[in-house]
């Protein structure tokens, strides 16, 4: 697939030619290092943490950062990370309006974070490059869940060895439920009929381990592989009792941009994205999500039984095409759903309301000439943890307009994310956002020669918080600032 034809719901975007001539001849040094045969399984569900507090009002959960082992191709074990396990780690499901608390055990030899992506969460606990914990030491937050339905997730954040973590499976969902999500008939039942896909990219070495290098060319393109893992499994199968399914979809790859359909081009509606439901159902029959992103959509699979079974497919913007995994359907049971109208009132921030308009360029230093000119930066900034690069008062609402300046040499695309905050994006290059890009979010991605403006409503927690490219190479190089809330 050509990377036009990948991108053509893009809009007023710069030829991605430059970096997918690079990228291409790179990842085939990879294609078939691995050398083995890769382990068909059924989809892997991950574990689902139950309230240990009965009253319902808090919800306490115990945790540890691990070192692990996966046999990802057959006779090869792969080292890996994890939480609780040896790859990935549980979902978290909590409601709006309880007490949130973890208590978390660095077991690893290196120093790490927990960050929470896409939560509203007070600056002491959010996780980033602030907040380290030591290897043998604890961490343990507790702050008030404030905030809808929504899927987020959870990941490591310390400086400039975040994509190594993830990239060695540190990663994991984070639900939130409300009593929107209870109203709605939708399918709701944990990994029978709601089920989390964590879709990642990785490449691999001849002896099965991960090919996580840091080369100029990774740093600039992002460690893009060859091999793609759902929940944490190669080549899986979901087995399906239900005719509606809901997919919860996660982009936790490190820096790939993905095209998420079904193999007969099958439609579904889009019902939430970042930050939790949209106002009203989105139908189409593919969603681009760069890294970080999330997406809730419902399928209808009741045909299947007829059919045998169809794939998930997932177009990388590198050009890989991956059949991710292979849904069948078994015995279908009698749950009935249906397709609300309209899913939940959405509290739109007007534009009038912005008490400042901010402006942020995403480039590369020294003319934007990518490997031969210099680093990535934030308006000509490259993080520093000692300096604040936007102060905001709490309570206001802002509209930030962020521009992809990459090179012509090295036209690439970025992700930005903001902590604590979701935003509503305003346009991209002066037009509205589709449909599916109107509701709440925290990533957003930023094709080369794009400017996107987005407004934000400040909350009442006070401290910094990161903003950065979600492109997890781009981050750990250095394209990242803070902003103080005062």
């Amino acid at each position: 697939m050509k990377r036009r034809t990948f991108l053509k719901n893009g809009s007023s975007m710069i030829a991605l030619a430059g970096s997918a001539g690079l990228a291409l001849p790179f990842i085939s040094k990879f294609s078939k290092t691995a050398n083995a045969q890769s382990i068909e399984t059924l989809l892997p569900i991950p574990k689902l943490l139950e309230n240990l507090d009965k009253s319902g009002e808090t919800t306490t959960f115990d945790m540890d950062v691990r070192q692990g082992k996966v046999e990802f191709f057959r006779g090869k074990q792969t080292s890996t990370l994890g939480y609780n396990g040896n790859f990935l780690g549980p979902t978290i499901r909590v409601r709006n309006g309880q007490r949130f608390r973890l208590r978390l055990k660095n077991r690893l030899s290196e120093i790490t974070t927990l960050h929470w992506h896409g939560l509203h969460v007070p600056a002491i606990w959010d996780g980033g490059p602030r907040q380290p914990i030591s290897k043998g030491a604890e961490w343990k937050p507790e702050f008030m869940i404030k905030q809808e339905a929504a899927t987020l997730w959870y990941h490591p954040h310390a400086m400039g060895i975040t994509g190594s973590q993830v990239y060695r499976g540190l990663a994991g969902l984070f639900l939130i439920e409300d009593e929107v999500s209870d109203r709605l008939d939708i399918p709701k039942t944990y990994g029978v009929d709601d089920i989390p896909l964590v879709i990642q990219d990785r490449r691999f070495f001849k002896d099965g381990q991960f090919a996580y290098v840091q080369s100029m060319h990774d740093i600039i393109n992002g460690v893009i592989g060859n091999y793609l893992l759902v929940n944490g499994a190669l080549q899986s199968t979901l087995k399906i009792q239900s005719g509606l399914v809901r997919l919860r979809i996660l982009n936790g790859s490190n820096s790939s941009i993905y095209r998420v359909s079904f193999s007969d081009n099958r439609s579904f509606q889009i019902i939430a994205s970042d930050g939790g439901f949209l106002e009203r159902p989105v139908k189409m029959n593919s969603i681009l999500l760069s890294a970080g992103e999330r997406s809730e959509v419902l399928v209808d699979f009741s045909d299947l039984k007829n059919l045998g079974g169809i794939n998930l497919r997932v177009d990388q913007i590198q050009g890989k095409q991956f059949n991710a995994m292979q849904i069948r359907v078994g015995e279908l049971n009698d749950a009935k759903y249906t397709i609300p109208a309209v899913l939940r009132q959405f509290d739109r921030i007007d534009e009038s309301s912005s008490n400042r308009i901010r402006k942020f360029a995403m480039e590369t230093m020294g003319g934007g000439m990518g490997m031969m000119g210099g680093r990535l930066t934030i308006n000509g900034k490259r993080m520093d943890i000692n300096r604040i690069d936007e102060r905001i008062k709490a309570g206001t609402t802002e509209i930030w307009e962020i521009s992809n300046r990459s090179g012509m040499m090295m036209s690439m695309p970025h992700s930005m994310h903001l902590h604590d905050v979701q935003f509503q994006i305003l346009s991209r290059n002066g037009k509205p956002p589709k449909p599916h890009e109107r509701g709440r979010k925290d990533t957003v991605l930023i094709l080369p020669g794009q400017s996107v403006r987005i407004i934000i409503r400040f909350g009442e927690y006070k401290g910094v918080y990161m903003y950065h490219c979600h492109l997890l190479e781009h981050e750990d190089d250095g394209m990242m600032g803070q902003f103080e809330i005062i």
